[in-house]
């Protein structure tokens, strides 16, 4: 896919840049650099592979969510600083 300056000022305006002629040709350049390399991409047999959610497989080791032990709200609210008798009471942040 070869880049005309029709499709390039599109682009530029798309993401609100202001090139000058220079600027515009290496910008060019660098995305049909970046259009080839991704062409050569279907060039390859990729018809034995399964597709991937992720590009490593990994093991996560998670254990079981278990309740364990576990505060009443009065001790849960002993050692703050400031709170009523179900809450704890923090500084208005947001007007």
């Amino acid at each position: 896919m070869q880049l005309d300056n029709s499709l390039i000022s599109h682009l530029e305006k798309l993401a609100r840049l202001q090139l000058n002629d220079a600027e515009s040709g290496r910008f060019a350049n660098d995305l049909n650099n970046i259009l080839n390399m991704v062409d050569k991409l279907s060039d390859l047999d990729t018809s034995g592979i399964a597709p991937l959610a992720y590009p490593v497989e990994l093991d996560t080791n998670t254990r079981i969510d278990v309740p364990g032990n576990h505060f009443s709200q009065q001790e849960a609210l002993q050692n703050a600083p400031r709170h009523n008798d179900s809450f704890f009471q923090v500084p208005k942040i947001i007007d």
